[in-house]
């Protein structure tokens, strides 16, 4: 390889959400972008997801704004019902003093749409190629930048490489070697034609059903022609961490014991996709010399903040602040990136694990649960969450 073409080039491996935003965000200070991913096509699989304003600040940064907007649905509030008894926990307003408050809307969207939009943005800019069917598996450095060799013995050199490869990281794996966390929670996705959805239940809103060791989850997509539905479950099995394809019967084993509304969610879907969740404890340290981690590669979370692409997102957006404020010196702009990114991801992390432990309350705590925000004006709401939808471009990049 030209290796004067290497050093305009920077290696970014993974071709979802995570990875292609990094595209977009190196184009912009100027790079070329090799994307190397190992499907056999670009593309997404998943259900719905949600996007705080957070995401929105990240899509106008990347220039991809309108395009998200225009395949969003944008929500008019997020609510919390007991799955038991079905009384109403929680409730955060989403219209137009939220996006006040935060500039941005709050809105869900299929996971699909997300990767088109940015997929679009990074084709229109002519300067991302991609390789498919390309698994990498051996990362060396030396002064001059990064060789990666994929499973045909094929060398790709550039300036750098970004390891947006999710949660099997094979770049992770490579230096930082810690184990998943499988969690034992499995989670049911599905997508529901607007038909065959429950009158009752069409509100243009994020809406989650708690339950004991469990939880149910929907909203509507694309115009609310579809609905997402979620479940989630502890599971009697010793998991292990991947995708298969779901069971109706093992769905409807657990739900027992929850009120007729929220059950009937679960006779929906014609068809389900099973993950069985994992996450990793945060680290330290996530840049190597020029080799660093982006999106689920560097902060593996579960998904009870409903912020992973959103992370990832944040995560694109801050590492062409870095290169920008550090005039594309690497190694001064990789160690900005990895300050300003740890602790907040982090916290996502963390948060998430107890978020989970909340909407699966039993017993006293779920009594507990169920009084933490009676009486909670709007505003305290949002004070609440402003720490987590106050992100944007702006102040993305730690003192």
């Amino acid at each position: 390889m030209d290796e004067q073409y290497a050093q305009q080039t920077v290696i970014v491996v993974g071709g979802g959400i995570g990875g292609l935003a990094a595209a977009l965000a190196l184009v912009r200070q100027g790079f070329q972008v090799l994307v190397l991913e190992q499907a056999p096509e670009i593309g997404e699989i998943g259900a719905g997801i949600q996007l705080g304003p957070n995401a929105f600040h990240a899509f106008d940064a990347l220039g991809i704004g309108d395009k998200a907007r225009s395949r969003s649905v944008f929500t008019d509030y997020m609510v919390m019902h007991d799955a038991v008894d079905g009384a109403q926990i929680g409730k955060i307003l989403t219209g137009e003093n939220f996006r006040k408050r935060f500039g941005n809307p709050y809105a869900v969207i299929h996971r699909a749409d997300v990767h088109l939009s940015l997929l679009e943005g990074a084709q229109e800019t002519g300067r991302v190629e991609f390789k498919t069917d390309t698994r990498i598996q051996r990362v060396e450095q030396d002064e001059n930048g990064v060789s990666v060799y994929d499973q045909h013995g094929n060398l790709y050199r550039g300036v750098a490489l970004i390891g947006a490869d999710g949660v099997k990281s094979v770049v992770r794996d490579t230096y930082v070697k810690d184990p998943a966390k499988v969690t034992g929670h499995v989670v049911y996705r599905a997508v529901v034609e607007k038909e065959d959805f429950p009158e009752a239940l069409r509100w243009n809103a994020a809406s989650l059903w708690a339950g004991p060791n469990c939880h149910l989850v929907h909203y509507p997509l694309r115009g609310g022609e579809q609905y997402n539905v979620v479940v989630t479950f502890h599971s009697r099995e010793q998991e292990e961490w991947g995708v298969t394809e779901g069971s109706k019967e093992e769905v409807e084993s657990y739900f027992q014991g929850i009120c007729p509304m929220a059950r009937q969610l679960i006779e929906l879907p014609k068809s389900w996709k099973r993950w069985a969740t994992a996450d990793r404890d945060p680290v330290a340290q996530w840049s190597f010399g020029r080799v660093t981690l982006l999106g689920d590669a560097a902060h593996p979370t579960t998904q009870y903040m409903a912020q992973g692409a959103c992370m990832a997102l944040e995560d694109a957006v801050t590492l062409g602040e870095a290169l920008r404020v550090n005039h594309n010196d690497w190694d001064k702009a990789l160690d900005l990136y990895q300050q300003s990114r740890i602790a907040r991801t982090g916290r996502i992390v963390l948060s998430s694990r107890e978020m989970g432990r909340l909407y699966h309350a039993k017993g006293v705590e779920r009594l507990i649960r169920n009084e933490l925000w009676k009486g909670r004006s709007q505003e305290r709401f949002y004070d609440a969450i402003e720490w987590l939808y106050g992100w944007n471009v702006e102040n993305c990049l730690k003192e």
